[in-house]
């Protein structure tokens, strides 16, 4: 799926809403995840808390009736890009650290770690990562050749 400007906004706008319900100079709230929960017939994107209370709601045009096979890796994709733009706001929101982003189904499964906040941890794009072991291995036995 290729992603429109337009949907990247609107996934932005609602990184920012759930940054907004979470502003710096409040005391820092104890959770340890938002979940967002994505529907491929409604196109909605919706946050919850740790007990499961909305924090917003957006409809993301673009995925609504949407029954491609890979619409959750598609969108895990698109989030975390968003996220990484809103990386400030998203790193300074009042909430003890570490805390993360999932994404789930409707169905509240899990689908993938969006992002972690904590001054100790990145998460790196599972892509990137993708045959790592397999270089590092050839970088070894190159190693010990020479």
């Amino acid at each position: 799926m290729k992603v429109s400007e337009q949907t990247l906004q609107q996934v932005e706008r609602t990184i920012s809403k759930v940054a907004d319900k979470f502003p710096t100079h409040v005391e820092a709230t104890i959770l340890t995840d938002i979940h967002l929960r994505a529907n491929q017939e409604t196109g909605e994107l919706v946050a919850f808390d740790d007990d499961d209370k909305e924090i917003t709601r957006t409809v993301i045009e673009q995925w609504i009736g949407n029954q491609d096979d890979t619409f959750y890796d598609d969108i895990t994709q698109t989030i975390r890009k968003c996220i990484d733009r809103k990386k400030k706001m998203v790193e300074a929101m009042s909430i003890i650290k570490p805390f993360s982003f999932v994404l789930e189904d409707d169905e509240k499964e899990n689908i993938a770690e969006l992002y972690v906040v904590d001054d100790d941890t990145v998460i790196i794009d599972p892509d990137l990562m993708q045959d790592l072991d397999k270089d590092l291995n050839e970088f070894l036995e190159k190693l010990l050749r020479e």
